[in-house]
């Protein structure tokens, strides 16, 4: 007895030390370079910055703080001409990231080459048919110099922009503030390296794009809330009408309510899921739509990549040919978001969950769309009843504070300090568009942030509003 007990003892030993053997390594390898890849791309490429600054501010997020110097990271090959970066060539794992026409970098898989590079995807965006550096705010950028309405106080203003700017912790780098107040921009700071042209990377604000696109479609019968999702899933099967996920709702991946399994929580947001489409090239549609069913539709909220990408796939299934000019024709176009990028993966899918590059006055014109109600210069393009659905807590957020929406974030219920009509984006790294309706009021805040990060909206929020005190 005692030599099986000792048998049962070891072979617990052992089941114990394999489950903490990382099968996701090679996965882990690859997205790691595949995020020096593509962040190092977009930042020369779509940023049009130095590669100096780009392996300071933008590698850091993924490897700590970095020198100044290339010393110390990975393998990384630029090509100028072809608007290409190469990381990890000499490794099992090499990634590729190139810079395409209207879209930004995309990321090859691991076994292309720069022979298949033409074959990758483009979007060429049309001009305005004005110069917007001519045209007035907001439609264009000239900002005419004026002084600060009496009801704003400077110095509380000052105060605000210097809490955001002058942080506790390194980790936290903000990059550029804006402060739009009944239509027209109050206060407007750049870290050094950045203006206003600068167009960095949306992360999860992006989200919130996508949202106002698929609600255009849902005001126009295109798409429904609450029919079932227009996509095929995978694993196909015979019976396909039995499989459970048929009764996956447009509502419910707005939500984050899905029900599907997680694959972006967990520790495993680098090592599977939306990260191998974000950084190693697999589709973001596959991989959206090949989850099972766990949970009853709409009643757990996991915030999930691919229940975002589930509705753009369903935006591009009604939209057909129109796919890849829709958001430009119907949203950026129309609001004067001339120098947003709406990237996609290898295959031509947008990846509207994150991989949006912009600048701060693009975010300060989408969150005074919102402030306005959907209304821009004097037409309407999304209805009030998708803006107050967007707002509207996701009944699986109720008893954990009621702090998200579809696709926006939400004044949780343990704050106090901050109007409960404020609602914001979000994105990694401390990219916010927060819109107070009750103060006329638009914050931007973009951000390179890493580590820990927790740089916290809301308290921005409160900030900024100790300057409308008056208001």
């Amino acid at each position: 007895m005692r030599k099986a007990g000792v048998a049962l003892a070891s072979l617990l030993c052992v089941t114990a030390a394999a489950q903490d053997y990382d099968y996701f390594a090679a996965n882990r390898a690859l997205i790691g370079n595949g995020v020096a890849a593509v962040l190092t791309c977009n930042g020369l490429f779509t940023s049009d910055r130095p590669l100096e600054a780009v392996v300071r501010d933008e590698l850091r997020y993924s490897r700590g703080p970095s020198p100044n110097t290339l010393s110390g990271m990975p393998d990384i090959q630029i090509d100028q001409q072809e608007k290409r970066v190469l990381v990890g060539a000499n490794t099992a794992y090499p990634a590729r990231a190139v810079f395409r026409d209207g879209i930004g970098c995309v990321v090859m898989a691991p076994d292309q080459t720069d022979a298949d590079i033409d074959a990758l995807p483009r979007n060429p965006i049309a001009a305005p048919a004005y110069d917007p550096a001519t045209t007035p705010w907001p439609m264009g950028d000239v900002v005419s110099p004026r002084p600060l309405p009496t009801n704003i106080d400077a110095a509380a203003l000052a105060a605000a922009s210097n809490w955001t700017f002058d942080r506790p912790t390194k980790e936290q780098v903000t990059i550029s503030l804006l402060v739009v107040h009944d239509g027209q921009i109050v206060h407007e700071r750049y870290a050094s390296g950045f203006d206003k042209d600068t167009r960095t990377r949306t992360w999860s604000t992006a989200k919130s794009i996508a949202a106002v696109l698929i609600g255009m479609l849902v005001d126009r019968d295109k798409l429904s809330l609450d029919a079932p999702l227009p996509i095929e899933w995978l694993p196909a099967i015979e019976a396909s009408e039995v499989d459970p996920r048929r009764g996956i709702r447009l509502r419910d991946v707005l939500q984050m309510s899905s029900g599907l399994e997680p694959v972006d929580s967990f520790n495993r947001e680098y090592a599977t899921g939306s990260g191998l489409a974000y950084w190693a090239g697999a589709s973001s549609a596959d991989g959206a739509r090949a989850r099972g069913l766990i949970r009853e539709p709409g009643a757990f909220w996991d915030y999930e990549n691919y229940d975002t990408l589930l509705a753009v796939l369903a935006m591009k299934n009604v939209l057909g040919d129109q796919y890849l000019t829709f958001p430009y024709e119907s949203l950026l176009a129309p609001l004067g978001m001339h120098s947003t990028l709406l990237s996609t993966d290898r295959f031509g899918d947008f990846i509207l969950s994150s991989q949006v590059y912009t600048n701060a006055r693009d975010l300060a014109r989408f969150g005074l769309f919102l402030l306005q109600d959907g209304v821009w210069q004097g037409k309407r393009f999304l209805s009030s009843d998708w803006l107050e659905f967007a707002r509207t807590p996701a009944p699986s957020t109720a008893h954990h504070g009621n702090f998200y929406g579809s696709q926006f974030w939400l004044v949780p219920d343990d704050r106090d300090d901050v109007p409960r009509d404020a609602f914001a984006t979000a994105g990694n790294r401390g990219q916010y568009v927060i819109v107070v309706p009750s103060h006329s009021l638009v914050i931007v805040r973009r951000g390179l942030d890493y580590g820990n990060q927790g740089f916290d909206r809301w308290d921005l929020t409160r900030e900024v509003l100790k300057a409308f005190a008056n208001d």
